[in-house]
């Protein structure tokens, strides 16, 4: 297993740019399937999880070519359903969280979809019923072989129906738009999620002919088409590394500046940010974070204790609460961090308490952080990446400790995080990989 060794306590500075988002990747690249032309995608990320969905389509029939860095072409033309029954998908389909999404699509064109239990991130129940939910009612039958731990998902047709998601989940929402816009009439998606990533995914469909009313509300109107043809779309950058870049800076103090964010789909990103005190300035389309030797924690109106919790788009990205809280760990204050969606996601804090981080876990969604206000840092450590936003908050507590910190199983970073080292000691950090 490869491992960080991280020397902190130094201050960053200069530019860097965010890579392309991976949630929206991995949704893109599954909607190469609803069409036999040639699609071509840009700014791909090219991390673990991306490139093993590339591999995986690759290895199903799709005609893939590599145009450049982060460039790419698909084109699904003859698909080979039988792989869908082979040990060799099922083992990757397994280990990507992302393959669930390719069931609309092939359910969509073809009749027919498999699907293993898919994998991820270890932070917790993440159940399906959404998007099993949502293909039923659009007509498919499913079917689960304990067995092979197998999912089969048939349809003679898929017909257009209304729709009342039990939650606004990303990927579920996904997987029941790719299928609505090849079924036969009108499908209503109400309670759908709504992130800009999936703004992305319905305006690339509809410039391959889909044809979707309410893109960016939680209420969609889908009108099935008999086909869909090519298209070629650029990915938005990745909010979860700019929400990264900027509790990094804080919590190391530097000056840097994040290039090309799309500040408009960052939706309350910044504001939270704000909340704990950190000054960031708009700049165009790039974030300027000055250096800061405090940042304080807002209270509410009456004075209680300030809380940051995660919700459905408008609302804070889940991704981003393990970066929060381990900046608040160096703010002036107390905060109260509550991961409503994941319960295993804040397990990673006993590795922060470890380094002298003062945090009291009260439940598996909540924690209460009570910060240093940078009069101490973090000590170094040793300690293990257990998914890929702990690891990277990891990482960011590693950069604040002085001394010489070790991160294991790097290996769930790069499944969010692009060439991260590389691209970190670029601004001043010290960042050795060892394999």
């Amino acid at each position: 297993m490869a491992y960080f060794e991280v020397h902190g306590g130094r201050p960053l500075s200069g530019e860097i740019t965010p890579q392309g988002a991976k949630n929206e990747a991995l949704q893109i690249i599954c909607a190469t399937l609803l069409t036999e032309e040639r699609v071509v995608v840009r700014n791909v990320p090219e991390i673990v999880d991306v490139l093993a969905l590339i591999e995986l389509v690759r290895n199903l029939g799709v005609e893939v070519e590599r145009l450049g860095e982060g460039e790419y072409a698909f084109r699904a033309k003859e698909v080979d359903l039988g792989y869908l029954r082979t040990e060799d998908y099922r083992k990757r389909g397994s280990k990507l969280r992302g393959s669930v999404m390719v069931i609309g699509p092939l359910l969509a064109r073809y009749g027919v979809a498999y699907i293993p239990k898919p994998g991820g991130d270890k932070i917790g129940r993440r159940r399906l019923d959404t998007h099993f939910i949502g293909l039923q009612k659009l007509g498919a039958h499913i079917n689960f072989d304990s067995s092979g731990d197998f999912f089969e998902v048939d349809a003679n047709r898929l017909q257009g129906t209304y729709l009342l998601l039990d939650e606004a989940s990303v990927t579920g929402t996904a997987n029941i738009i790719m299928a609505s816009v090849l079924a036969e009439g009108r499908t209503t998606i109400y309670n759908a999620a709504c992130e800009p990533y999936i703004q992305q995914l319905c305006r690339m469909l509809c410039r391959m002919g889909a044809k979707i009313e309410g893109i960016g509300s939680n209420l969609l109107h889908i009108d099935g088409v008999a086909r869909l043809g090519g298209t070629e779309h650029t990915m938005l950058p990745d909010m979860i590394e700019v929400g990264s870049f900027i509790g990094m800076a804080a919590m190391t103090r530097s000056e840097l500046t994040i290039k090309n964010v799309s500040f408009d789909n960052l939706g309350i990103i910044p504001a939270q940010f704000a909340r704990l005190g950190i000054r960031l300035e708009r700049r165009g389309d790039d974030i300027f974070i000055p250096r800061q030797e405090h940042y304080e924690i807002e209270s509410f109106m009456d004075g209680s204790i300030m809380t940051i919790a995660d919700a459905p788009w408008p609302g804070l990205t889940p991704d981003l609460l393990s970066v929060f809280l381990v900046v608040a760990t160096q703010a002036k204050g107390s905060v109260l961090i509550h991961q409503k969606m994941f319960e295993s996601r804040l397990f990673f804090v006993d590795k922060l308490i470890d380094m002298g981080a003062q945090i009291i876990l009260c439940d598996p969604h909540r924690a209460t952080v009570i910060g240093h206000d940078h009069t101490r840092r973090l000590r170094p450590t040793t300690m293990a990446s257990p998914d890929i936003r702990a690891g990277v908050a990891l990482l960011i507590a590693a950069l604040n400790a002085e001394g010489r910190s070790i991160i294991q199983n790097v290996e769930q970073i790069d499944r969010g995080y692009q060439h991260i080292e590389e691209r970190l000691n670029a601004l001043g950090a010290k960042i050795i990989r060892h394999e």
